[in-house]
């Protein structure tokens, strides 16, 4: 049974997830209301990741200064606000710091979430990761499906987006009352402002990396896969990302049933197997049935490496914050490249090839699962270390 400290958290997963959703619906009107063609938009579109990867870094100060509950909940406020940012900017030039700072804001609460995540972890020792990640894309769904109901009805992006980052804010306040903070020893040395992925986490950001990879490659150009490779119209096409999402939410919600059986290192293992045999599929057929059941066990194999990854690295730093923190760094870089070097390799030899690549990439994560053991983790965390209601 969840304890309040874990529904707080799950909620605030639940939060930030329909602020990316609620958004994500409402680009078409951007595009028009601003003029923006598709390179502008692209091009605007560069904006939050950036804005992310630059500020993520800080986030660690910030948890040892304020305290992790109440950087949490700052950082949730100024994400949800951020939400009006885009669709109030005067002008077209206005979207660049708008979606910089949505971005930073994005990044920096997705970091000081994911900390409290391995809190509530070490005070209830089990794994409940997954399970907050799968919160994370519930909230993604439930606010993506409103913001369609209200771009069908008509409603100003304007309003619709005040509205909900209004509601979110009051949600996120309210829900957010009783997160977990982190005591720092007395003697503990603060984290510098600038955190850079420590050494400890480096074999479990490179999972991670991976992980990321196949994820952000397959999200992206799973519909447009289909189309080229497989003839697939555009409704089938469709289909084949909505299965592949469906299944990592699927497997997210019910993931820490298996780490809890399996342990962390032989899930993550299951999970690389899986994904390759999915990658198998989508790159040797050429119909569109085999190549969304491949992109389906993809998504199956990939989707709880992530949130593992996030909850080794919290273990093995100083502080969650530090090691979510340097991990994060090394996964959103991942997530940002991955898009673009799939579209450069289909387009220099073909599809098929690329996600050769990305196949690749999740079997390789086989080796290095090992950093994930608990007792690795155990054997690097920080002494003295706690939490406080």
């Amino acid at each position: 049974m969840r304890d309040r400290h874990q529904r707080a958290t799950a909620l605030v997963f639940a939060v930030h997830g329909a602020v990316a959703g609620t958004l994500a619906t409402r680009m078409p009107w951007l595009q028009d209301h601003f003029g923006l063609g598709t390179a502008a938009l692209g091009l605007v579109l560069l904006c939050p990741p950036i804005g992310s990867f630059l500020a993520m870094p800080m986030t660690a100060r910030l948890a040892y200064r304020f305290g992790a509950k109440a950087t949490t909940r700052i950082l949730l406020a100024l994400w949800c606000a951020a939400l009006a940012l885009p669709v109030l900017a005067p002008g077209p030039l206005w979207l660049v710091p708008a979606f910089l700072l949505s971005g930073a804001a994005a990044g920096m609460c997705d970091l000081a979430m994911n900390a409290q995540g391995v809190l509530v972890e070490r005070r209830l020792g089990r794994s409940v990761m997954s399970g907050l990640h799968g919160m994370w894309s519930v909230g993604n769904l439930c606010g993506a499906g409103i913001g369609a109901a209200a771009a069908q009805a008509g409603l100003d992006a304007r309003a619709h987006l005040t509205l909900m980052a209004a509601a979110l804010i009051a949600v996120g306040a309210v829900g957010s009352r009783v997160l977990l903070d982190d005591t720092p020893a007395p003697d503990e040395k603060p984290p510098s402002r600038f955190t850079v992925p420590p050494r400890s986490v480096l074999l479990i950001g490179l999972i991670g990396f991976f992980a990321t990879f196949a994820e952000r490659a397959s999200g992206q150009w799973a519909a447009i896969y289909l189309t080229n490779v497989t003839g697939a119209g555009a409704g089938l096409a469709a289909t084949g990302f909505t299965v592949f999402t469906a299944c990592m939410v699927t497997v997210r919600l019910a993931g820490d049933f298996a780490v809890r059986r399996l342990g962390p290192v032989a899930t993550v293992r299951a999970g690389a197997v899986t994904a390759v045999l999915g990658g198998v599929a989508v790159v040797a057929f050429r119909t569109p049935a085999p190549v969304i059941a491949g992109f389906a066990l993809f998504g199956a194999g990939v989707a709880v490496v992530v949130p593992l990854v996030f909850a080794a690295a919290g273990q093995v730093a100083r502080t969650p914050a530090e090691g979510v923190a340097g991990v994060a760094t090394i996964t959103w870089m991942s997530g940002l490249v991955a898009p673009s070097v799939i579209g450069w390799l289909a387009g220099a030899f073909a599809f098929p090839f690329a996600f050769a690549l990305v196949t690749c990439m999740v079997g390789a994560m086989i080796w290095p699962a090992r950093a994930l053991s608990p007792r690795a983790a155990a054997a690097r965390v920080p002494v003295g270390a706690g939490c406080a209601d």
